[in-house]
């Protein structure tokens, strides 16, 4: 018969091959310290001769433990559970031990049991971030010892390693304190999170010792869906920052602000706790405090191995915290409450950071950006975003789901000598839209200044960085008719050669006649359409009415967008049912040719209410504005 293979070696083949007993060979391989070194050093050079291995379920049997240690964690998702994870495995490993991981799913009525039945198939637990109330942990813990808790406080007898979460908080107040805010909102993570009711705590004491600091504690969650769902709320609130529970509620906080056209900082800060790895990623990067969650799941490692080896090591203390200090926090705006035409008050543009900002003494009312930041797949551009009556409600939306091209109000066309300005799918005739490498963009070459009047001297480049046309943009704001007017007037010189501007419609697609100023309004429960043409989209489309609105129904309130032509007059193209969208068409069924040095100017105002309007209203409306 052949060798017998190596993976059936057993104790006794080494016991042989070492001429001592199986229960030497037993006592050298368990680590014991009774076998004499030159008797010890022969059965391991047999035991490597032989290729064993002793079988981990014999040699726990043996000592009576498993060389393994139960992790329980609230939600595996979190990335704060992760590097807690990360830095108890990484540490575990290098003792020989290996971790069994169970999850509560953020179930405090689970956790108990969860706990007992790992804890029965391991040497020791690990409770991060535990759920239970006081009295059920209390009643948990001398059942599974050893055991160590992680970020929650126990008894003087139980291990545990925390973060003091009270001066995480009040790091991030003090920081927005000291950028000028006074109104801000907490956003509160799970009840039974000992975390949370820590920062509670601390916000109470911060208060007391700001007298005239504001806190608004709303209710929330821990999850990014939590911090989507919050922004109502937070609007409602009037705040002008926001410190979220972790960094996850920010994330959900920051993408449902852009939707509705709030700018972070420009309009409210936002702070979020923990600095996870996507902390830095966020749009805009996220303001946060540091909670150096891998070194304390080392530490804890550390900490429970010492009990469980009866080492007497001494244990570093808990990580330092720190602040992040990125784009998502900035000074208080200067005002924060609309005052509506009030007698006396100015419109006028101001330059914050690298954007031009239209206000008055009360409210930002309008952002001009220059879309550098913009994939060049949605052909890069100026625009302006967000847009907001004197009430606050935003008029505008940027990069929505269903059009990622559509950047608030823009001068997008969608073809110029067949680059594309407008962004996203060209319509080709025999293949139907069509992504193309044909995007070009528009840059400024210089803004200037004067009170309510922006003048912003921009070039059309092809897709090969070649210059196609000239443009001066004068942006205008003022008050009026209870509201605000806004007037965009757009000059083209064909200065560096002949130019074609086309739509879709002069090549092959009917009725798709889009291309100009475009404005691309939120979607919102109800929109109506009024034109001099009537009532609805259909009576609208593709007309020569001078005027067009958008009547928008929300939760709690009524908004108007007039839209009307104070020159000549272009068709109009507009959705109100897929999107909510409209514009004067340049080249509705036919191509616009300038000739080399041709210059021809066009233009779009609106008027922007906290009201709705019939037609009958609207016709008197626009009788006095033209």
């Amino acid at each position: 018969m052949g060798r017998t293979p190596k993976d059936s070696i057993t104790i006794a083949d080494v016991a042989r091959a070492a001429e001592v007993s199986r229960a030497t060979v037993s006592r050298v391989m368990n680590g014991r310290l009774t076998v004499a070194p030159d008797i010890a050093e022969r059965v391991r050079a047999a035991a490597d001769r032989l290729n064993y291995r002793p079988s981990d379920l014999a040699r726990s049997l043996s000592l009576g433990r498993t060389n393994m240690v139960a992790l329980v964690v609230p939600d595996l998702a979190n990335p704060l559970f992760q590097q807690v994870l990360r830095g108890i495995t990484n540490a575990s490993a290098a003792a020989g031990y290996r971790v069994l991981v169970a999850e509560t799913d953020e179930d405090p009525a689970a956790e108990a049991g969860i706990a007992l039945a790992a804890r029965r198939r391991c040497d020791a637990l690990i409770m991060v971030s535990p759920r239970l109330d006081e009295e059920s942990l209390l009643e948990l813990l001398p059942q599974v010892q050893p055991v160590i808790l992680v970020n929650r406080p126990g008894p003087a007898e139980v291990a545990s390693v925390a973060v003091d979460y009270g001066r995480a908080v009040r790091i991030v107040v003090n920081h927005l304190v000291g950028l000028g805010h006074r109104r801000l909102a907490f956003l509160a993570g799970p009840p039974a999170s000992a975390s949370n009711q820590a920062r509670l705590r601390s916000l109470d004491i911060v208060q007391r010792e700001i007298p005239d600091l504001e806190l608004v504690r709303l209710d929330c969650g821990w999850s990014i869906e939590d911090g989507y769902a919050a922004v109502e709320r937070v609007l409602e609130s009037r705040v002008t920052a926001v410190v979220a529970f972790n960094d996850l509620v920010a994330f959900g906080l920051l993408a449902r602000l852009n939707e509705v056209g709030v700018a972070v900082p420009a309009d409210v800060s936002v702070a979020g706790m923990d600095d996870i790895g996507l902390s830095r990623f966020a749009v805009p990067s996220l303001t946060t405090v540091r909670v150096p969650q891998q070194e304390l799941g080392e530490l804890a490692w550390r900490r429970l191995y010492a009990a469980i080896s009866g080492a007497d090591a001494e244990v570093d203390g808990v990580p330092d915290l720190r602040l992040a200090v990125r784009a998502s926090t900035g000074p208080v705006p200067q005002a924060t409450q609309p005052t509506g035409d009030a007698p006396g008050e100015r419109v006028g543009w101001q330059q914050q950071g690298d954007r031009f900002v239209l206000g008055g003494d009360s409210l930002p009312l309008a952002h001009y950006e220059f879309g550098r930041r913009m994939p060049q797949v949605h052909s890069p551009r100026p625009y302006l975003h967000p847009v907001r009556t004197l009430g606050g409600h935003p008029l505008t939306e940027v990069s929505p789901v269903d059009h990622r091209h559509h950047y608030g109000v823009s001068l997008a066309v969608a073809g110029v000598n067949g680059t594309s300005h407008w962004g996203g799918r060209t319509f080709l005739p025999d293949r139907g839209p069509t992504l193309l490498p044909n995007h070009g963009q528009q840059r400024s070459r210089g803004v200037s200044v004067d009170g309510n009047t922006l003048t912003d001297e921009v070039t059309w480049y092809d897709e090969q960085g070649r210059p196609q046309l000239a443009e001066r943009r004068l942006l205008r704001g003022a008050l009026a008719e209870g509201g605000w007017r806004l007037d965009w007037e757009s000059i083209f010189t064909a200065r560096y050669g002949p130019v074609r501007i086309d739509s879709p419609a002069t090549t092959g697609r009917a009725g798709a006649g889009y291309g100009g100023i475009f404005w691309r309004l939120p979607t919102v429960e109800i929109t109506t359409v009024l034109s001099d043409s009537g009532e609805g989209t259909d009576a609208a489309y593709g007309s020569t009415s001078r005027w067009l609105a958008f009547i928008q129904q929300r939760a709690d309130a009524f908004t108007t967008l007039l839209l009307f032509q104070p020159g000549d007059v272009r068709p109009w193209f507009l959705r109100s049912e897929d999107y909510v969208g409209a514009g004067p068409a340049l080249a509705w069924d036919g191509a616009l040719d300038l000739q080399p040095e041709q210059a021809v100017s066009f233009s779009l105002s609106a008027l922007l209410l906290d009201h709705p309007l019939d037609l009958s209203q609207a016709r008197t409306l626009m009788g006095r504005l033209l």
